[in-house]
């Protein structure tokens, strides 16, 4: 089965997640534990946690993702924001222990202009230091950035010299970004192009590190470091982009989670039916 979904809200319970999922028509999805634009948050009801597993449980949804928070930061030169960072990821990974997620997609961050050098330092001992605590099994997924200012993570070396200094490396994997790539400069828009760059990520990290996709077009142009995204196939990657990522090695078994706009001119479950219909053009399997 292709896997296909997009961030659906817990708004009211979490467990309606999955209500909302299915009526969708997801396959996979991607939610937030909890309010995503704030620093504060409540735990997480037992009554609520059971239902969500049990709702899982009966339903052929998987994975389910996770996403961090807007706020954490976790290469902020700012000790006050670096500290709150890393105690909102330790709680997201217990949060998903809890609820039996087993994905967790964290941004990298943004150096705030301390430098390269400094936000390394920062990422690497926050990432060390939440996954040597927790106790859970939960994959941490990297995920590449676009490339806008002081951000870190958007070029296959930053994610590879972040990976190869973390502590409990089974436990750190990359979630990749289309939309994110394409604006940083990596060209995906044919399945010659795609090839070239996979081979420059399987070279760097090993394309067996990806286990989530976010599938997202590009308002940008290739390189404008521009993170803007857009409905599948209307923006700058195209039908051809999508085509050719779904092709490509074993992406077909992974699951695609789309975080592309909702407007007249698409709802999620279209966006949802587009990539499905990509998907059986390219690959034959719905």
């Amino acid at each position: 089965m292709f896997r296909v979904g997009v961030h659906v809200s817990i708004a009211g319970s979490i467990d309606l997640a999955v209500d909302r999922a299915l009526s969708l028509g997801c396959t996979s999805f991607q939610m937030f534990t909890r309010n995503p634009r704030g620093w504060r948050y409540s735990p997480l009801p037992g009554g609520d946690v059971r239902r969500f597993r049990e709702k899982l449980s009966k339903v052929d949804i998987e994975p389910v993702v996770a996403h961090m928070p807007y706020l954490p930061n976790l290469a902020s030169p700012k000790d006050e924001v670096y500290m709150k960072s890393i105690g909102s990821l330790k709680a997201e990974l217990a949060r998903c222990t809890l609820l039996g997620v087993p994905f967790l997609v964290t941004h990298l961050g943004s150096h705030l202009g301390s430098g390269r050098e400094k936000g390394f330092e920062r990422i690497i001992a926050a990432l060390n230091e939440c996954l040597e605590e927790d106790r859970g099994k939960v994959t941490l997924l990297l995920e590449n950035t676009a490339g806008t200012k002081n951000s870190m993570g958007s070029s296959f070396q930053d994610i590879q010299y972040i990976l190869e200094r973390i502590t409990v490396g089974d436990r750190v994997a990359v979630c990749f970004d289309t939309c994110h790539a394409f604006a940083a400069g990596y060209d995906l828009r044919s399945e010659e192009a795609v090839e070239a760059v996979m081979e420059e990520f399987d070279d760097i990290i090993g394309v067996d590190r990806i286990k989530v996709i976010h599938a997202n077009d590009s308002k940008g142009d290739l390189g404008s470091r521009i993170d803007r995204h857009e409905h599948i196939g209307l923006g700058k990657m195209g039908r051809s982009g999508f085509k050719a990522v779904i092709s490509y090695n074993n992406f077909k078994y992974l699951p695609y989670i789309l975080e592309t706009p909702v407007d007249s001119r698409r709802s999620d479950r279209e966006n949802i039916e587009e990539l499905k219909r990509i998907a059986v053009e390219t690959i034959g399997i719905t």
